[in-house]
């Protein structure tokens, strides 16, 4: 089997996890990624809405952050490293804080970028220092002299050497220092309509394609010097590369990397590295501003050459790359593949960092996501943010659209009720973003594909799904017997799954109401039964529900209750509750089909080696209960209550030498049920001296 903040905020890296595109708080364009330290680290530069009195439909960057990753799917956001009004030779109101690069050498690491220089000179490429490759940063006074142009790259190459790249693919040696051309750096006079220019370095893209050619990126692999850049083909951007066994050429162009984009965003610019064995293409488009191609956000996928040393063209995917955990948040509506009548779109057009989501329309209607770890799962349950307009029902799937299902998921919308009709007869999901959460029927292992299915009478809109390990609220009963705690509360119980049973509110759990049905009977033996870890009984009973609008309050006449019989097959189970209190709803999130509107029923076994007498039951339980010791009803807690300690006590009890049966039922209505009991003598001190056992 497989944020949109832009500050540091208190000194603490911001966290996102993300597919493509990677970066989803901000807008980041020319991407440049380095392996330090066993990390990713990205560079970009920052793409921003232009300010009042920038031009509006032009390229606009003022700052650059760093992000790393180790897993190429979480991303941290280190914050701001250089900006252009703390550089002294930048123009301040410039925002032309274009692609840059880093690179460490002997310890340091130095960064590269271009800026539009306060004398007036054009564009000009700075080097910042750090000990660190999230900084601090401190840039040079001066830019690099003899260089005149944008979107530097240095190549730290095989022979010992330092190279710059720039522009138009030029290229020149670096100093030792990394902050100077070499001595020997060659120049050459260059012709621009009817003015000439002196360039130092050397013209790499000579004779290659490489019209309105930007973005030079060179890398070494297997004894070939890779030359990448940006080239208008047609009408926009593809990435090209070249190959030499130079590192200052002359280079042999050898195709693509990239074609162009299907959305026609003009440009692309991209970065190349080797993580963990395996190459990867980061790169960027305009996912986030799909009618603004100057506000763009960095892209990657897996990159691979063939046996020649040449690239094989890679397509870009919604997907990415990675594996997710399947702890984080996963952007679902980024799926590998899907049917075809399946669309995306951004969830909201304004605030466009919401994201996407993806529509499946029909009946039939499906999205695989590959690639999740399922490893770190112990007692999960899934969230998942949806939206239907209609009543459906969706499922959740392993690896096919007819795989093994995980969860399914019921939008049914129920009949519009008049106002301040109980909420639970208020489920209207058309067109609002819900984040629900499921049960798993099943829990996968190892790394395996997501499957979503439509499979209900109408389309549903995903945007993530996310699974979650639950707190251990139960530990499975492995010895023969344990001891009240330290506080005397009663931990270990059987606890059957629980039953249907429809309330409206807990308002209702009146003395009469309660007797009535707890005398009902709803599985044979309910009162005598001493059951087993894992024993089944079937249960079979009249449910009445009350239609929407019921009653008077209301403002409608009554009407007459819906009666069925249901009939259900559960199971018992011997637990030691982890807490004082007993968490019946998290029992029922795990083992039950419903967590509202249900009844529970408990039995606990107390073996005494004498007879205590004169304690009492002292129960809490968040919703309604009923208690008995032997047999005799002990305690009747009634109304809407909340989970107090010893909330309500009972008249003088004896615990009788031998075997003692304590049993419980708990009635829940939309609240989140739990309960405590334990025994309290004369005093009010907790009764600890018997043992507890579960069969």
């Amino acid at each position: 089997m497989k944020k949109n903040l832009t500050v540091l905020l208190l000194g603490v890296p911001l966290l996102m996890s993300a597919q493509n595109p990677v970066i989803r708080d901000q807008f980041s364009a020319d991407p440049t990624a380095r392996v330090f330290n066993n990390k990713v680290y990205l560079y970009p530069s920052h793409d921003i809405m232009p300010p009042e009195g920038q031009r509006q439909d032009w390229f606009c960057m003022e700052d650059y952050h760093v992000f790393s990753s180790e897993n190429l799917t979480d991303w941290t956001d280190h914050g701001v490293i250089v900006a252009q009004n703390k550089v002294p030779w930048v123009r301040p109101n410039s925002y032309s804080m274009w692609a840059p690069d880093c690179v460490e050498r002997n310890g340091k690491y130095y960064f590269y970028f271009p800026a539009g220089s306060s004398e007036g000179r054009g564009f000009g490429v700075g080097v910042a220092i750090a000990d660190s490759p999230e900084g601090p940063f401190i840039p040079e006074p001066e830019p690099i002299k003899g260089i005149n142009g944008i979107d530097p790259c240095v190549l730290l190459a095989s022979d010992g050497n330092a190279y710059i790249f720039w522009g138009a693919g030029r290229c020149a040696k670096l100093k030792d220092n990394m902050k100077e051309l070499a001595d020997d750096t060659p120049s050459e006079t260059v012709k621009w309509g009817e003015r000439e220019f002196e360039m130092k370095g050397v013209n790499c893209l000579k004779d290659l394609p490489n019209r309105q050619a930007e973005g030079p990126f060179a890398f070494e692999y297997n004894g070939n010097y890779y030359l990448t850049y940006p080239y208008v083909r047609e009408n926009t951007e593809v990435l090209g590369y070249a190959m030499s066994k130079n590192p200052m050429g002359p280079y042999e162009y050898k195709g693509l990397i990239m074609a162009e984009h299907d959305n026609g965003c003009w440009t692309n610019h991209h970065s190349i590295i080797n993580y963990k064995g395996q190459w990867y293409l980061f790169y960027h488009r305009n996912w986030f501003s799909p009618r603004d191609d100057k506000r763009r956000s960095v892209c990657i996928e897996k990159l691979f050459f063939n046996a020649d040393g040449t690239i094989q063209e890679v397509k870009p995917t919604m997907r990415g790359v990675g594996i997710n955990q399947a702890t984080e948040k996963i952007e679902i509506d980024r799926y590998s593949s899907a049917s075809s009548d399946v669309i995306t779109e951004l969830i909201d057009t304004v605030n466009t960092f919401r994201g996407y989501e993806a529509i499946l329309p029909n009946k039939g209607s499906w999205i695989r996501y590959n690639d999740i770890d399922f490893n770190c799962l112990t007692d999960a349950y899934i969230l998942i943010s949806a939206k239907a307009a209609e009543n459906t029902t969706f499922y959740v799937r392993e690896e096919t659209a007819d795989g093994k299902i995980l969860a399914k998921i019921d939008m049914t919308v129920k009949p519009e009720s008049p106002a301040g009709a109980p909420a639970m007869f208020r489920r209207d999901f058309s067109n609002q973003w819900l984040t629900m959460t499921a049960p798993l029927a099943y829990m996968p292992k190892g790394v395996s594909d997501l499957v979503i299915t439509s499979e209900g009478e109408a389309g549903v809109s995903v945007d993530w799904v996310q699974f979650k390990n639950r707190p251990k609220y139960f530990s499975p009963v492995t010895t023969a017997s344990a001891q009240p705690d330290d506080d005397g509360f009663i931990r270990r119980w059987l606890i059957l799954e629980p039953l249907d049973k429809p309330n409206s509110g807990n308002t209702v759990f009146t003395d009469s109401y309660l007797r009535e049905n707890f005398a009902t009977e709803y599985f044979k033996d309910q009162q005598t039964i001493v059951p087993k870890d894992g024993q089944k009984v079937k249960a079979a009973y009249k449910k009445v529900e009350v239609a929407p609008g019921f009653g008077r309050g209301f403002g409608q006449e009554p009407t007459e209750p819906k009666v069925t019989t249901v009939k259900q097959t559960l199971t018992w189970h011997a637990l030691d509750s982890e807490n004082y209190n007993v968490k019946l709803f998290r029992f029922a999130e795990k083992w039950g089909q419903q967590v509202y509107g249900v009844l529970f029923w408990t039995v606990t076994i107390i073996d005494c080696d004498e007879d205590i007498e004169n304690v009492r039951l002292a129960v809490g339980s968040n919703s309604a209960s009923m208690w008995w010791l032997n047999g005799e009803e002990a305690l009747l807690l009634s109304g809407d209550r909340r989970m107090v300690k010893d909330d309500a006590m009972s008249s003088r009890l004896t615990l009788k030498k031998g075997r003692n049966i304590l049993r419980g039922a708990v009635i829940n209505g939309p609240g989140m049920s739990d309960f405590c009991v334990r025994f309290l003598d004369e005093k009010g001190n907790p009764v600890k001296n018997y043992s507890i056992k579960a069969q």
